[in-house]
């Protein structure tokens, strides 16, 4: 139930990317991207499908083994499911980030704001969460 609700919080963010970014090339400022833009638009579509597709599939794989008696089993794999499509979707925000400031200012400043996005995520989402992890499992018997 928690690994549930916890999506639940990530899946409209990803959502919400996704649609962005099934709209842009749409736009007519599109026709003057750089062919820099246009590899990590396709990055950053891509990488939010993958994160769309990782972070939907513990509730469709519940639903489809519902009472088969294999919870745990199914519960492991979801664990690893979500954590993945969290990691890719940082991937699809970095990307997204340095494609807009690229786009809208320089490619160093794009490169370095991706950068402090990339960092911020990474420690907010994995390095926080291992140091914790750590310390609990050194003062734990």
């Amino acid at each position: 139930m928690e690994l549930l609700n916890e999506l639940r919080i990530a899946l409209p963010g990803v959502q919400f990317l996704f649609a962005f970014l099934l709209v842009v090339p749409f736009q007519q400022a599109t026709e003057r991207a750089t062919d820099f833009q246009r590899d990590v638009y396709f990055v950053t579509l891509v990488a939010a499908v993958a994160a769309t597709a990782l972070l939907i599939a513990p509730a469709a794989q519940h639903r489809a083994l519902f009472r088969q008696h294999d919870k745990e089993d199914l519960l492991r794999r979801s664990n690893r499911l979500a954590f993945l499509g969290l990691c890719v979707l940082a991937v699809a925000i970095v990307a997204a980030v340095v494609l807009v400031v690229d786009f809208l200012f320089t490619l160093p400043l794009a490169l370095v704001t991706g950068g402090v996005v990339a960092v911020l995520l990474g420690w907010l989402w994995i390095g926080s969460p291992a140091l914790q992890r750590a310390r609990g499992a050194r003062t734990d018997p």
